[in-house]
């Protein structure tokens, strides 16, 4: 196994494996280090939305970039089809988030506006519709249900399919992925970085940390800040059914199997090894008052995941000033902005350097030298 890349990408996630194949596609020699499938990894427990509405009150920097990323998914599935023969399942026609009675509709319209009204942001079209409206697109909804917003440019993906897919990938690009490799230490001389991992040193002219929540941890080894917020979320499954949800919503989705999953929990705890299933109480419980029929369905798993989450939920983007070639990348939203890590951001590194007006709007200096409060922006 060679020692000596062009780029190294710490982390396998979904984050990093999709900057790994946007280099690989560029033709860098890359290596991914990861510490394998021990790993907590967000890639393996988020809802699979690729989701633009309500995203970015507060950075309207950040209603551009996801309009952008979800504008690109269709490429981004395309090319990993034709490379690995992977259907990542793409639906994108619209999605939808519920309301139930009319003060949710009234605080759920303020945000619409709220969201319009940004300058600087992106149009993503977000609008308002009544249960009138909302009940030709999904006929199923209960009589609690009061309207609820719509976004054009949302949809979802299986997620695991398309993670699978980026690693598929990785072998027709030559990309090495090494696992069982978390990083201890870093450090850079001559020109190049060695990361320190439990099977020995690897040197790259540049690397990539883009390990989620550890990141915290790593990006001051060569002169970076990555401030995290780490939360928890509960996921619930209910067995195959009829087809009968043709658009996701915020927190009910069905998958292309035919399954139906429920999540709408955010909990300031890092434990996943145990359900709270008051919270899993709550969630089917709005689930069904919107979609009745789902009473009657068995629930088949549910988990819990630690999601990966900047301090103030806005992705970070960075480059070393005093560590030449590194770079960090922090987001909540891998499934969302994959594709924009696949072109852009590997497109950024190949080149040696970020795009000013992205490290404008991400760049965690924006959290200042004592760090930031918890915006829950994303």
């Amino acid at each position: 196994m060679r020692t000596d890349y062009d780029v190294a990408v710490v982390g396998g996630g979904l984050l990093g494996s999709a900057i790994a194949w946007g280099l690989g596609r560029l033709g860098k020699s890359v290596a991914v280090l990861d510490e394998g499938d021990i790993t907590k990894r967000a890639s393996r427990a988020n809802f699979a939305l690729v989701w633009v509405q309500s995203k970015g009150l507060g950075m309207p920097a950040y209603t551009v970039w996801t309009v952008q990323a979800s504008q690109a998914w269709s490429r981004l599935a395309s090319e990993l089809k034709q490379q690995t023969g992977l259907d990542v399942s793409l639906q994108q026609n619209g999605g939808f988030h519920l309301t139930l009675g009319e003060d949710e509709f009234g605080q759920r319209a303020e945000l619409v506006k709220r969201m319009h009204n940004q300058t600087g942001a992106a149009d993503y079209k977000m609008e308002m519709l009544p249960a009138s409206e909302v009940k030709k697109a999904l006929p199923l909804i209960g009589p609690e249900v009061s309207g609820g917003s719509y976004c054009p440019l949302d949809g979802h993906v299986n997620s695991l399919r398309t993670f699978r897919a980026f690693h598929t990938g990785f072998k027709a690009f030559g990309i090495d992925y090494l696992p069982e490799r978390p990083v201890s230490a870093i450090s850079r001389s001559s020109g190049e970085f060695c990361l320190t991992t439990p099977q020995g040193e690897l040197r790259a002219a540049k690397i990539v940390l883009a390990a989620g929540n550890a990141n915290q941890t790593l990006a001051p080894m060569v002169g970076l800040h990555a401030p995290m917020g780490p939360t928890r979320g509960q996921i619930v499954v209910t067995e195959r059914t009829m087809p009968f949800l043709p658009h996701p919503l915020t927190t009910i989705r069905q998958t292309d199997e035919g399954t139906v999953m429920i999540g709408d929990s955010k909990e300031d705890e890092l434990d996943d090894r145990a359900l709270k299933h008051s919270i899993s109480a709550v969630m089917t419980d709005r689930a069904q008052r919107m979609f009745p029929h789902l009473a009657r369905l068995n629930v088949v798993r549910s988990w819990a995941g630690i999601r990966v989450m900047p301090q103030d939920g806005f992705p970070i983007y960075d480059q070393s000033e005093t560590h030449p070639g590194a770079f960090v990348a922090c987001c909540h939203s891998g499934v969302t902005l994959a594709s924009n890590h696949a072109f852009e951001i590997a497109r950024m590194v190949a080149q040696g350097a970020l795009e000013p007006e992205l490290v404008g709007a991400f760049s965690a200096s924006r959290f200042g030298a004592a760090g930031a409060a918890n915006n829950s922006g994303y």
